[in-house]
């Protein structure tokens, strides 16, 4: 029923910035937990950020704390990552991925988006 796109990906150099894009389809937005997952070849998927419907709280990852930001503009039914200060070891495939409680469970997300490829060059 949730259809997500992911865009903003690209090739940066360490310590440059990127603000990735997540669109989803529907007129429920604002009832859905939104998160970002990133994923290297090889490892397992990790959590990145999530924020809950109204915008009003927000996870993060430890790795990335302080360098990166979610938000969310639900009349536009779409939610963000900014980020700054990126390092080689932030490459990875970048998804976003809705659910209707927040959480920072991988398998509690009912909806995911195909990805956007971020790759920081030293």
């Amino acid at each position: 029923q949730v259809q997500l796109v992911e865009s903003g990906g690209g090739l940066v150099q360490a310590g440059d910035s990127l603000r990735l894009s997540c669109a989803a389809s529907g007129r429920t937005f604002s009832s859905y937990a939104m998160g970002w997952f990133r994923q290297v070849p090889g490892k397992e998927r990790e959590f990145v950020a999530a924020i809950a419907g109204s915008g009003g709280r927000t996870y993060y990852a430890d790795s990335v704390k302080g360098r990166f930001t979610i938000s969310r503009d639900n009349a536009k039914n779409t939610v963000y990552l900014q980020m700054i200060s990126l390092k080689p070891e932030d490459s990875a495939v970048y998804y976003c991925a809705a659910d209707r409680v927040l959480t920072i469970s991988q398998i509690a997300y009912a909806y995911w988006g195909q990805g956007t490829q971020v790759t920081v060059s030293s």
